[in-house]
């Protein structure tokens, strides 16, 4: 049939949940649907079917499409290991590191195999779905774009806006995105939408018509503000206006952020159990009393253990361990929990070893190629599924105490002898709701949330719902069939 792109005024202005619901949405009305992202940046990630890894948010708009993921549906991604440096994953394969002046100077070089990517899904489709990135206002990173207008014009998808009310100044946003960009670079859009809306639409009426009249583009509608896209995985940001106080009856969890955080989406599903206060400590701010501190995964887990050594978190974790509270790492955050971790290769920047925060006694050493597995075995007496997607192997005397056991019988993690500190490799821990409930029993608390797959399955279908009552979904469907 087709092929439409959501493109935005600026970052964040929520084009991956409307992708999202705009794929539940075709393919409640019987499409087949595949999302695609030419170019992400995030270090939330996922491991696909066929081996590789793609960014968080196009893991599931593949949901919402009801497909498996595959590499095609992210060709590009980046994944921030530095302040001017990130890992280049292409179909979802590590191809190397960029400094930021590289990546800019040769990114044109991977059009080509995005558009073939592209091209596979659409022949496999009725309809892609596009997301852009960032916002094709940046004119200043036009040059060799394959994330927005660039993409759009090598492989003729027509683009719809997507401008954000709440954060204001929307009008001004679109209209101003229409003055500053080529011409040639506005004739692909053919559209806008209104995201984020609180209160009656109708009170913007004159407001959409001046969109309209200004920009020459027709509008497409008004979307609501989503309340269900809180149950959706995080992808790009961590959100810091998370509760930061300790909760009379509820289970306090912290979760430190540091610089290079990543897949810090494995927390969603604790956040959502009403029983839980998810607390994301942020930079200059001490980790509050917890019923269990969680060192998420990192992309430089050597730079981001210095950097809670520099905050003085090392000093919190070791006094609440202290305290006969417990302690877990996930991925990045269990090798940093370990007597040592060793670069020998510069993997993460000049080669070299440091100190681990010493509460596990395990080494790792980050050599050898990236592990990219699906995964499912028994943790805590109850089942768990998910993904490892690290560089390093582990080993130590803890590791003889494993946190589980995946079903080929490999031991996973490990626990330290008195039991309060462990770590693991798996990504996705808590999504069965079986085994959140085990962590949380071990907190003295019940877990009452359902698997978190049919919870973001649930929140698809009210996104979806919603576009159908406020978008005009048959009038995109109409502008998809002009794609080249």
């Amino acid at each position: 049939m087709g092929a439409l792109m959501l493109q935005g005024t600026g970052s964040d202005v929520g084009k991956s949940v409307l992708v999202a619901g705009l794929c539940r949405a075709f393919a409640n009305r019987g499409l087949t649907v595949r999302p695609f992202k030419p170019q992400n940046m995030s270090n939330n990630a996922a491991v696909t079917a066929d081996g590789g890894e793609i960014g968080r948010a196009q893991a599931t708009q593949a949901i919402a499409a009801r497909v498996a993921p595959s590499v095609d549906m992210n060709p590009v991604l980046l994944k921030p290991q530095g302040d001017r440096s990130s890992q280049l994953v292409v179909r979802g394969q590590v191809r190397g590191t960029l400094a930021a002046a590289r990546w800019r100077e040769g990114r044109e070089g991977l059009l080509v195999e995005v558009v073939e990517s592209y091209r596979r899904l659409r022949a496999d489709s009725d309809i892609v779905v596009v997301e852009g990135a960032g916002s094709p206002a940046e004119i200043n990173l036009r040059g060799g774009d394959i994330a927005n207008m660039g993409f759009a014009r090598a492989a003729g998808v027509p683009v719809v806006l997507v401008g954000d009310i709440d954060r204001g100044g929307v009008i001004a946003a679109l209209v101003g995105t229409r003055a500053v960009i080529d011409p040639a670079d506005a004739a692909m859009i053919h559209g806008f939408l209104v995201n984020k809306f609180r209160g009656d639409p109708a009170l913007f009426d004159d407001g959409y018509r001046a969109i309209e009249q200004r920009s020459g583009w027709r509008g497409y509608g008004v979307v609501p503000w989503l309340a269900d896209a809180v149950r959706l995985p995080s992808e790009d940001a961590v959100i810091l206006e998370r509760p930061r106080g300790r909760y009379d009856g509820r289970i306090t969890i912290a979760c430190p952020i540091t610089p290079r955080i990543s897949n810090f989406d494995d927390l969603d599903p604790l956040r959502l159990e009403p029983g839980v206060a998810l607390v994301m400590v942020p930079p200059g701010t001490p980790i509050p009393p917890a019923d269990l501190i969680v060192l998420a995964g990192s992309k430089a887990t050597i730079a981001d253990l210095a950097f809670v050594r520099a905050q003085g978190w090392d000093i919190d974790i070791t006094a609440h361990r202290r305290q006969g509270r417990p302690v877990l790492g996930l991925c990045g955050g269990y090798q940093m929990l370990g007597r040592r971790v060793a670069d020998p290769d510069g993997i993460e920047g000049p080669a070299g070893a440091v100190d681990g925060l010493g509460l596990l006694d395990v080494e790792t050493v980050l050599a050898g190629a990236k592990t990219l597995t699906r995964v499912t075995g028994t943790a805590l007496g109850a089942r768990f599924e998910g993904y490892e997607m690290h560089v390093g192997d582990t080993a130590g005397a803890d590791t003889r105490r494993p946190i589980g056991r995946f079903d080929d019988g490999r031991g996973d993690g490990a626990t330290s002898a008195d039991g309060l500190v462990t770590g693991s490799y798996v990504h996705g821990l808590f999504g069965l709701a079986a085994q959140r409930a085990a962590w949380l029993a071990r907190l003295g608390a019940a877990g009452s949330g359902p698997d978190h797959a049919a919870s973001i399955d649930t929140a698809l279908d009210a996104i979806a719902e919603t576009l159908e009552r406020h978008v005009d979904v048959a009038g995109l469907l109409t502008l998809s069939q002009t794609a080249a």
